[in-house]
């Protein structure tokens, strides 16, 4: 189990991490809203991709060398082998959103959806305010305490969930009736023609990213229902605490949206 301090450390620096993610977000909305600075966008996009890889994705991991490496039947070396396969398939599942985006600004360029920009701050924010949660639990059970990783696991799932409903139920006007309704209240004007995937290239390119990203949403979402059962039935405790696959690649979800906010909501003139 790890010391008092370090535990202390570990949740602080979880902490100060959101707090940037937070500030940063806020500036590059305030950027889009004024003077739409494009390098300034793809600036704040790429540190806020590099503090979530690197503090809350744990990249520097993956240069571990358990001490008991040479017995394949260790908990230390599976976990280590289990943890480069994971990054692998993120690797590959990169490039399909890598390609989501050359589809983007190869259809849009320097225009956009014409979205709600209000709501797509929340959705946004929502998603990061999961990622610290998801970071939190985490430790939690690093250092052995199971009721507090349940209990953040649990509102990670629930901000994951009300993401997922804002993007598709609102976003996609699921249900015309409450999406207007809401939209409303984020400022949107009553009587707007709602985005469809037949809106032309702008309704192709939003629904094709936000479609695949909601699905890896959906799958993070069950992640984390599965280890919330299985830490509600004791399996997990602070020597093997295998969540950390479930955590990463919900991160990755948060990573992939930190690009796709900007790309739909905020670079270029909305058409």
């Amino acid at each position: 189990m790890i010391n008092k301090q370090e535990k202390t450390n570990l949740l602080s620096q979880g902490v100060f991490i959101f707090v940037c993610l937070a500030v940063l977000t806020l500036l590059e909305f305030l950027v889009a809203v004024t003077f739409n600075s494009l390098v300034v966008l793809v600036v704040v996009a790429l540190v806020k991709a590099g503090l979530v890889l690197y503090y809350y994705m744990h990249m520097s991991k993956l240069n571990e060398n358990p001490d008991a490496a040479t017995d394949h039947e260790s908990y230390a070396f599976k976990t280590g082998t289990n943890r480069a396969g994971l990054w692998l398939f993120l690797l590959s599942d990169a490039f399909v959103f890598g390609g989501l985006m050359a589809m983007r600004l190869n259809l849009l360029g320097l225009t956009r959806p014409d979205l709600n920009q209000n709501l797509g701050l929340f959705v946004t924010v929502v998603l990061l305010v999961s990622s610290f949660f998801m970071n939190r639990g985490e430790t939690h059970l690093h250092n052995g305490n199971r009721a507090g990783f349940l209990k953040n696991t649990m509102i990670t799932f629930i901000l994951g969930l009300a993401f997922l409903l804002g993007v598709v139920m609102i976003e996609w006007h699921a249900i015309p009736s409450v999406a207007e309704a809401v939209l409303h209240l984020f400022g949107e004007p009553a009587g707007r023609t709602p985005l469809k995937p037949s809106s032309g290239v702008a309704g192709a390119a939003f629904f094709m990213m936000t479609g695949m990203h909601a699905f890896h949403v959906l799958t993070g979402l069950i992640f984390l229902a599965v280890i919330w059962v299985n830490g509600k039935r004791g399996l997990y405790d602070e020597k093997q605490y295998p969540v950390e696959a479930a955590a990463v690649y919900w991160h990755f979800i948060d990573v992939v949206w930190i690009f796709f906010y900007p790309a739909l909501y905020l670079i270029g003139t909305a058409i």
